[in-house]
């Protein structure tokens, strides 16, 4: 298998734990080639990976509990 090498920032251990909405402006403010997108916990997700996706995954009461990266 060949190593994706994406651009830009690629992992955010730094928003573990906050508010989604806080880690998805963060990342798309860090990264512009990015986009990201918030995911309950527990939902069914592709395994597509993509250069210009981040998932922010929170539980319910909207916190990040999976640390943000490009994928």
């Amino acid at each position: 298998m060949a190593l994706i090498n994406c651009a830009g920032k690629a992992s955010w251990p730094e928003l573990l734990g906050v508010q989604g909405e806080v880690a998805e402006a963060t990342v798309e403010r860090e990264n512009t080639g990015v986009g990201a997108v918030i995911v309950l916990e527990g939902s069914i997700v592709d395994a597509q990976f993509r250069c210009d996706r981040v998932r922010i995954w929170v539980d319910e009461s909207g916190i990040v509990t999976r640390v943000p990266q490009i994928g």
